[in-house]
C-alpha cells in the first residue's frame, strides 16, 4: 500500500495518496493510478470520485491523451495540489512543475511509458511478496560526474527513473537500485549506446578535491567513486533498459544493433556494466524476475533483472 500521510484540504486516504503519487511522478493516467492505489476495486469509479473531488479543490488538473485510439484521461497537481503535497514534508520536494502545455506535449507519452515501467515493478512485488511501491522509483534523478574522454566537462546523467526494490527471499531481504532508461523508438540507437557509455563513465568517477583553495597539495587525493556517496550500502545499480513503441521485430533489431555498438565501446568492455534490455511488453507479461533481459555485454542469454547467469547443471556419474 502507499504510505500514509496527513490530508491536505480534506482530502480523504486515496486523494492525499493520488496527490503524493502524482507530485512524484508528474503525469499519470486514470488507468495507471487505479492500478498503483485502488486495484483491490474492479472498476476505476472510486478513483475517479476523488480525482474529480480534487480538481473541483483545484488540486489536480487533467487532459486527453494525445495518442490515436486512446481515451484515457491524464492527471497533474497545479500549483495549489504542488504546495499542499509539500506542506506535509514527507516527499523530497521536486522543483519541476507540470503545465497544461507540457501535459499535452510530445514528451506525453514517453512520461506515461516511465510510469509504466515503474508499475510493472509494483504490480510483480505485489505478487511476489517482494516491496516496491508507487513512490518507490523517481523520475530524472541527477547524478553530477566528468569523463575523460571530454576533459574539464561538467555533465550530468539523468536515468528516466532509479527504482528502489526489496528482493525476498525466505528470511533474506536485498536492498535493490535499478536505473531505468526507457526507449520509445525514438532516438537512434547511437544515442542510446552514448547514453549506455555515460553510465560507465559515471560508475568510473572519482571526484577530486577543488584546486586552488588553501594551501597547494603536492598531488591531488582520490576519493572513492562518486556513485557510493549515492548508494553507499550497495554495488552499482543495474541498469535496465526498457523499448516500446515499435514491433517486437524491430525491437529485436534495435536490441542486436544496440549490443554491436556497445561492444566497440572500449570504455564499456572496461566497465563491465551490469546492463540488461527488455521491451516493455516483456516487463509486463512476465515481470523483473524472469529471464526478459538481455545482456548488453558479453553473452546474449537472457538473464533476469539481478543479471544472473541460468546455474550450470552438472551432468550426473553414469
Amino acid at each position: 500500500m502507499p504510505y500514509p500521510t496527513p490530508t491536505p484540504m480534506g482530502a480523504n486516504d486515496v486523494g492525499q495518496q493520488a496527490l503524493n503519487v502524482l507530485y512524484q511522478h508528474r503525469l499519470i493516467s486514470t488507468q495507471q493510478l487505479h492500478q498503483m492505489l485502488t486495484p483491490h476495486h474492479t472498476r476505476a469509479e472510486y478513483l475517479r470520485r476523488q480525482l474529480h473531488m480534487l480538481r473541483d479543490r483545484g488540486l489536480v488538473e487533467r487532459v486527453g491523451r494525445r495518442a490515436h485510439g486512446q481515451t484515457d484521461l491524464l492527471w497533474w497537481l497545479t500549483e495549489a495540489g504542488a504546495t499542499a503535497v509539500e506542506a506535509t514534508g514527507l516527499l523530497p520536494q521536486r522543483p519541476y512543475r507540470m503545465s497544461p502545455e507540457a501535459a499535452a506535449g510530445p514528451l506525453q507519452e514517453h512520461t506515461l511509458a516511465t510510469v509504466e515501467t515503474g508499475l510493472a515493478f509494483v504490480a510483480h512485488a505485489r505478487t511476489l511478496g517482494h516491496e516496491c511501491g508507487p513512490l518507490d522509483w523517481s523520475p530524472e534523478v541527477a547524478h553530477s560526474y566528468r569523463d575523460d574522454q571530454r576533459p574539464g566537462e561538467d555533465l550530468r546523467l539523468i536515468p528516466d527513473a532509479v527504482v528502489n526494490y526489496v528482493h525476498i527471499s525466505g528470511q533474506q531481504r536485498t536492498l535493490l537500485t535499478f536505473m531505468v532508461e526507457v526507449d520509445r523508438t525514438q532516438m537512434t540507437i547511437a544515442r542510446l549506446a552514448q547514453k549506455l557509455h555515460a553510465y560507465a563513465a559515471y560508475q568510473r568517477y572519482v571526484p577530486q578535491p577543488p584546486a586552488g583553495r588553501g594551501p597547494r597539495p603536492a598531488r591531488r587525493t582520490a576519493t572513492a567513486p562518486a556513485w557510493r556517496s549515492r548508494y553507499p550500502s550497495q554495488s552499482f545499480p543495474r541498469i535496465l533498459l526498457v523499448l516500446t513503441g515499435a514491433s517486437p521485430e524491430r525491437l529485436e533489431r534495435r536490441i542486436a544493433d544496440l549490443r554491436s555498438l556497445s561492444a566497440a565501446d572500449p570504455v564499456l568492455a572496461a566497465a563491465a556494466l551490469r546492463a540488461g534490455v527488455t521491451t516493455l511488453d516483456q516487463l509486463r507479461e512476465s515481470g523483473p524476475f524472469s529471464r526478459i533481459f538481455v545482456p548488453v555485454l558479453g553473452d546474449a542469454e537472457p538473464v533476469d533483472a539481478l543479471m544472473r547467469p541460468r546455474p550450470t547443471v552438472k551432468a550426473s556419474a553414469a
